[in-house]
């Protein structure tokens, strides 16, 4: 995985952007998989462990290590029309959404031809 601090690997440096949809969305479309993050969370732990264990390494950016993370949160909650922000994860550049719908997408089968159009797998 690469991890937008240090503290958890790669080190992602971002550039400024000022309105916080914006910079989500160039973020987003920077790498094949992205997942918008908290540290803390169980929920976000369990999806990066999903596409580890499928053999994806995903950019990961942890908003409660980002100094503009709140602001970054708050325009993924506007995007997704939820109070819960993360973890959301976006596929070659799209938004594919929260834990419900990557979880339904890997149940269903949708998942992994998303992955493999990305870039993401190769089996």
């Amino acid at each position: 995985m690469h991890y937008q601090t240090e503290s958890w690997g790669s080190y992602m440096p971002t550039r400024s952007v000022g309105d916080p949809l914006e910079r989500v969305e160039r973020l987003a479309s920077e790498n094949a998989v992205v997942i918008f993050s908290i540290s803390t969370c169980c929920m976000c732990h369990a999806i990066k462990r999903l596409f580890c264990g499928m053999g994806v390494n995903p950019t990961v950016y942890e908003l409660d290590e980002d100094p503009r993370g709140k602001e970054m949160e708050k325009a993924l909650m506007r995007l997704l029309g939820s109070s819960s922000a993360v973890p959301v994860v976006f596929i070659g550049g799209k938004l594919v959404g929260a834990m419900d719908r990557v979880m339904a997408s890997h149940i269903n089968g949708t998942l992994v031809p998303l992955l493999k159009e990305a870039g993401a797998l190769w089996l």
